[in-house]
């Protein structure tokens, strides 16, 4: 690629819930201590995203000390009219530092004439500007959040005196099938895991292709193009958005 297509950012919430999925099937759920690799790809998407491009996540800064609140929760049954009681345990204060750039996705090679990597970068940091195009939130719906540019790595952290912290095998994220990196990864579902470790408040994140991965399930690519009316060209459309609005998609 020609251009650097690093964005940084900055995204704050009262409070956060990241966890594995698999923790999130009804009854407690309990956050990690740190975001996962899919809840900030999550927010990037919520920022700017296109089938064109894939995000990929590189560091993660810690910037608030790390602290937890649990509570009391009424989740909805669908079941029967009875009421049940769970325990949530949240992040609370939560600020971090997101250091993040995009790689085209080559497993739609239809969408090739997509890719301006100059017009989709300034998009993605007008986007960040703008507090992004879509709700932002920190792991779950319930858990509003806030982005504003950064500079990476300025201001304090709480942690920035702290040589390292091990947070042990974590949940990293999802694959799914249009960013298949392998022919294993081929047309399935996949998770990974990764070994998380923070230094001096930063975490460097894995790339998807170098963690453990599982395979789920069988799965299909959702098709994008003008052909299905659901895609639209960034340089048609003037570099303002370039993507129809996701509910369309």
């Amino acid at each position: 690629m020609i251009h650097d297509n690093f964005v940084e950012f900055k995204v704050t919430g009262e409070y956060a819930l990241f966890s594995d999925p698999v923790n999130r099937v009804g009854g407690e759920k309990f956050t990690y201590q740190v975001p996962t690799y899919e809840a900030l790809k999550g927010i990037m998407h919520s920022i700017y995203w296109k089938p064109t491009i894939i995000w990929i996540i590189d560091s993660v800064r810690v910037m608030n000390q790390i602290q937890t609140e649990s509570k009391g929760i009424r989740p909805i049954k669908y079941s029967s009219n009875k009421n049940d009681l769970s325990y949530y345990t949240y992040l609370k204060d939560c600020c971090y530092q997101v250091k993040a750039h995009f790689i085209w996705n080559e497993n739609r090679p239809g969408l090739a004439n997509d890719r301006n990597e100059n017009k989709h970068h300034m998009i993605a940091k007008r986007m960040i500007e703008r507090g992004g195009r879509r709700d932002i939130y920190l792991g779950t719906r319930e858990c509003q959040g806030y982005v504003e540019p950064c500079r990476f790595g300025e201001d304090r952290s709480a942690y920035d005196e702290t040589t390292e912290l091990d947070f042990g095998m974590m949940y990293h994220g999802i694959t799914y099938a249009d960013e298949a990196y392998s022919e294993e990864t081929k047309g399935k579902l996949s998770v990974r895991l990764w070994h998380a470790v923070m230094r001096n408040g930063i975490i460097n994140f894995d790339r998807p292709e170098d963690c453990l991965h599982r395979q789920i399930k069988e799965m299909d690519m959702k098709p994008f193009g003008e052909e299905y009316d659901n895609f639209v060209s960034v340089d048609v459309t003037g570099g303002e958005c370039g993507v129809l609005d996701e509910d369309a998609l």
